[in-house]
């Protein structure tokens, strides 16, 4: 795999995992070697062969039994804080098959060309941004109280390892995305926005009782997050 250049920066990609053991193999097989320096994958609580999966694609294997997207992060990040060589870039990418891997070239390009310091994937679907009513809502809430429009909260997103550790990430829940977003518009870091394609997830199936609950909790968990962070110092 890649070790990055003075042109090309170090890239290490991290995948939280959850049950994915169906869709994870074709994403790790799809993303592009020559950029990557190295994949970490965190296993968030899985019942399935997630670990396996990864650990036969040769990437690198942790544990996290506390289930949370953030969680899941955090993880990650106390992992690569205590390497070596940390990476100079870090990419959230989606376990689900939802991200395109040939997406990546178009997520470094603003780190690479225009120093930026955060990327954020906007997902498109026919050409448009794919935003639902709970995305706007907080997208919307963000622009009044901190008067930053961005496009969207979409996971796949890149950021550099300096700047991520600067943010000092504490959500362990859904709301680990939005407060990397507020934090960075806070903390003053270059911010861009690229168009991605949102695919189907795999294993996409017709939404029951239960995913509407936890869908409800998430979207309270990130309005939460906004409105708290409006107040801290």
């Amino acid at each position: 795999m890649a070790h990055g250049t003075p042109d090309r920066p170090s890239v290490d990609v991290v995948i939280p995992a959850r049950d994915a053991a169906s869709t994870l193999g074709a994403v790790l097989s799809a993303l592009p070697a020559r950029r990557i320096r190295s994949i970490v994958v965190v296993d968030n609580g899985s019942r399935d062969g997630t670990a396996q999966v990864a650990r036969d694609a040769g990437a690198v294997v942790l544990r996290e039994s506390r289930v949370g997207y953030g969680a899941a992060c955090l993880r990650a990040l106390a992992h690569l804080e205590v390497l070596p060589r940390p990476p100079a870039v870090v990419v959230f990418f989606a376990a689900d098959g939802s991200d395109d891997p040939a997406d990546l070239a178009t997520l470094l390009e603003p780190i690479e060309r225009d120093n930026a310091e955060l990327v954020i994937g906007v997902r498109q679907s026919e050409g448009r941004p794919r935003r639902g009513p709970r995305t706007r809502m907080a997208l919307g809430l963000i622009n009044t109280i901190y008067r930053h429009r961005f496009e969207d909260l979409g996971p796949l997103r890149a950021i550099r390892f300096a700047a991520l550790v600067a943010l000092g990430m504490s959500d362990r829940s859904d709301g680990w995305k939005v407060e990397m977003q507020i934090k960075a518009v806070k903390l003053g870091l270059h911010i861009a926005e690229v168009p991605v394609v949102c695919r189907t997830a795999g294993g996409d199936r017709r939404p029951g009782a239960r995913d509407v609950l936890d869908s409800a909790r998430s979207t309270g968990r990130v309005l939460f997050r906004i409105l708290r962070d409006a107040t801290a110092r």
